[in-house]
């Protein structure tokens, strides 16, 4: 059995719990070089995508993979579409807050840009609505995200921000 596949097998073992939730995240550390084999990629997208999962081993894969996208468009477009499943406001507050400042590498997806729109128009937690602001931000100027800040200039929250990002784009 190889790194890879010993470290997906052992993650998959271990149960969750405080000894057992703090092992997970190691796991998803000692990952994060091997991203380029898809059973890491997978294992990372899976963990995203369970809300039954441990919540601190899904927010370090969000961090990982804002930092790291995919270089595979397919494989972009579906991480970027699973992480943005996870701005339901169903799901946990802080993996939403994580998932909602990590799509703007995925924001050329039309269904994560809708998205993080709906986000930072309209989540009930200003802390998500703020950071889906910053992955606009993030996903940097084209008529998509100009037209979404100037949809926000008169927001109360964010329409300061809005209008300053506006003028330093022009």
């Amino acid at each position: 059995m190889d790194h890879v596949a010993e470290l997906v097998a052992r993650f998959e073992a271990t149960l969750d719990g405080e000894d057992g939730g703090d092992a997970k995240v190691e796991i998803v550390l000692e990952l994060e070089d091997h991203l380029t084999d898809p059973r890491a990629l997978d294992l990372f997208a899976t963990v995203i995508a369970d809300p039954a999962e441990y919540d601190l081993a899904r927010i370090e894969c969000v961090k990982i993979l804002r930092l790291r996208p995919p270089a595979g468009a397919e494989d972009r477009r579906r991480i970027g579409r699973i992480i943005a499943a996870v701005l339901d406001p169903e799901d946990d507050y802080l993996v939403r807050q994580y998932a909602a400042m990590s799509l703007g590498p995925y924001a050329q997806d039309p269904v994560v840009f809708d998205a993080i729109a709906t986000a930072v128009t309209g989540d009930d937690d200003v802390d998500v609505r703020h950071n889906a602001l910053e992955s606009v931000l993030e996903a940097g100027p084209d008529d998509r995200t100009r037209a979404l800040l100037q949809q926000l200039t008169d927001d109360p929250e964010l329409g300061k921000a809005a209008t300053r990002t506006l003028r330093e784009w022009r």
